[in-house]
Order: C-alpha cells, then structure tokens, then sequence
C-alpha cells in the first residue's frame, strides 16, 4: 500500500477510490498511470481488468483492480485486491467477480468478460511488510493461448537494474483520483534492490524484501503505478516480471513502485494454478 498509501492501489470501496488512501498524493509529472499512454487493449491482450459492479458500481465496468493473464484459464493479481479491505466483504460473498479482457475502454463492451471459477490467495501474505502480494484466479472460460504473457523465472536478464520497463492500468492517472476508462501504460525503469532499500526500510508503509519485491520508476520521479493499478502488469522484455502492488505517493522522487516479483512467488502461482484447475503456460 503505498502510503499515502497509494498502493494497494485500488479503488475505495462505496463508489471508490483507492484501497487505504488517507490522503491524496502529489499529482505525477505527466499524468495517466502517471506519466503514461493510452494504449490498446488488443495490443497487450495480456492484460486484464478486475471487476465487481455489485461491490464497486456500474462505472468503468465496476473495474477495481488489474491482472495479468499467464494461462489461458489463469490470471495473477495482488492478494490485497481481493482482501474485505478492498472490497468491503469477505471475498466469497462477492457474487459477480468478474475479469474483462481486450477491452481498452472500460465505458464500452468490447472484448470479453468472464467469470471466475476458483481463486487462491496467498495465505503468507502480510500485510504489515506487504511480502508475498499475490493471488491466483481460475477462469470458467479459456482465452486464447496467444493472449497469455510469460512469466519471468529466476535469474532472468528482465531484472536487471536499468531495464526498460512498462506499467498497464486503468487507476488514478494523477495521484488525485482522476480514475483513467481507458488503458494506459508507463515506461519505467527496472531499480536496482539497493536503491529500494534505501527508500523503504521498513515503515508503516511496508518493508522492502527483494526475494518477494522489486522496484521500478525513473529518476526524478513522474512515472509510477497508482490507486486502481494493484495487481496489473510490470513488463520487461516480453516478460511479466512484477504485479503492482504498493509504495508511498504516485510518481514521487526517491518513492518508486514496489512490485511483487514474479520470480520469487513463481512456485506459488503453479501449485495454485494447478490447485484451483487452471494451467500456466509460461
């Protein structure tokens, strides 16, 4: 959660903004996932949006959080979009979970939206240090295999300090929730541990742990995730290396994104996909 905490960035639950915000964050540089594009949905097929209308309403499709596609029945997100702290009731009483795919505009009804057949959350995940920020989603539909993007294993050269990076969401697109209907995208830098270490020590904002986490932004700040964005993509090198999820402020020098690293929870997200009937092909 990023303090202000923007992350776990999510929406507020009665017509929502943002999981745990107290107080708004400085606007970012440039604005849109601060500091980013709109992008098309078809283009990165990969990425998808959580939704409930139920629990968050009709606008933007009742889209709340994002998620990235690795199966073509299995969508990773962050375990603190489905906590009752963000969606206001315990995960089972939210009857009309859904995930939307190809669908850049979240005002329109292109693309797919399917139902949820099975989850998984991490029961490790703390929300004190924000370790292990990870939950699994089990579709009712398959997607097309050549939507699914694959996941980054250990060691891989994606996380290598410098690397050019991107961020998709539909969240807060100037850290003042002014909440994007379309897809946008950031590019961003992969951080060295170091620096995130330096930036969080451990707080009441979470504690940086890079077995579990990673870092991105850019120098100077301007670039980042924000409220809406928990759970969506962090991309490197055709690779889903991080899951949004939390850091101080949006676009905030010195206060880059943290991210679940994708590499340190990867035996966690197989052994669910497998639990829940879903099947990863990364």
């Amino acid at each position: 959660m990023r303090s202000r905490p923007r992350r776990p960035l999510i929406c507020l639950i009665p017509l929502l903004l943002s999981v745990l915000v107290t107080a708004p964050a400085a606007p970012g540089k440039d604005g849109v996932v601060v500091g980013g594009h709109p992008v098309d949905a078809a283009e990165h097929p990969w990425v998808v949006a959580l939704a409930s209308r139920d629990r968050f309403g009709e606008e933007r499709g009742g889209q709340f959080c994002g998620g990235a596609l690795v199966g073509p029945r299995t969508v990773v997100t962050a375990a603190h979009c489905l906590s009752r702290a963000v969606l206001g009731v315990e995960r089972g009483k939210v009857r009309d979970l859904r995930v939307i795919s190809g669908r850049s505009d979240l005002t329109g009804t292109r693309g797919r939206e399917a139902k949820i057949d099975g989850t998984w959350v991490n029961p490790d995940y703390d929300n004190a240090t924000k370790a292990g920020d990870v939950a699994v989603l089990k579709l009712a539909e398959a997607l097309p295999k050549s939507h699914v993007v694959k996941m980054a294993t250990e060691g891989d050269s994606a996380y290598e300090a410098g690397t050019d990076a991107a961020v998709y969401g539909w969240g807060d697109t100037r850290g003042d929730g002014s909440y994007a209907s379309r897809l946008r995208a950031a590019r961003v830098d992969v951080l060295a541990d170091r620096l995130c270490e330096r930036a969080y020590p451990g707080n009441a904002d979470g504690t940086f742990q890079a077995d579990t986490m990673l870092c991105a932004g850019v120098t100077g700040g301007g670039r980042d995730a924000c409220q809406g964005d928990s759970g969506g993509p962090l991309v490197a090198r055709g690779r889903l290396v991080g899951l949004v999820s939390w850091g101080t402020g949006c676009g905030e020098a010195g206060r880059p994104g943290v991210y679940t690293r994708v590499s340190g929870v990867l035996a966690l997200i197989r052994a669910a996909a497998s639990k829940t009937g879903g099947r990863e092909d990364s």
